[in-house]
């Protein structure tokens, strides 16, 4: 009975490991092989491209965007709670302030390190 189940999965895992080597493998006996010294630059919408490709950004971008994530994600855990409160009762109600306060926690964290400021260091 058992054995069974293991099989089925072997199966899906074989499949699923040599179908796209298969499938890779046949595109590449039939593609045509044409290669070229212009198919191998870089090609940004027509133009020829200056410069470099890779352009630094300031931390701080990333900051702010992981900062939105984390408080986006509280009320996403907020919004289920708000509705099925009456339900849930008063040991949820703490439990949402324990997990409100650690964001709290973290948020002035954040701000006592200085995170939250734009002004150049």
């Amino acid at each position: 009975m058992y054995m069974n189940n293991y099989v089925v999965v072997a199966i899906f895992l074989a499949l699923g490991v040599l179908l796209p080597i298969a499938a890779l493998t046949i595109g590449r006996f039939l593609r045509p092989n044409k290669p070229l010294d212009a198919k191998y630059t870089t090609y940004e919408s027509g133009n020829e491209p200056v410069g470099t490709g890779q352009v630094r950004f300031n931390v701080r971008y990333y900051l702010f965007a992981l900062m939105f994530v984390i408080f986006d994600v509280e009320t996403v855990f907020l919004y289920p709670w708000a509705v099925a409160y009456k339900q849930l009762g008063l040991f949820a109600l703490v439990e949402m302030f324990i997990f409100v306060g650690l964001l709290a926690v973290g948020l002035i964290y954040a701000w006592k390190k200085k995170v939250l400021q734009w002004t150049s260091i």
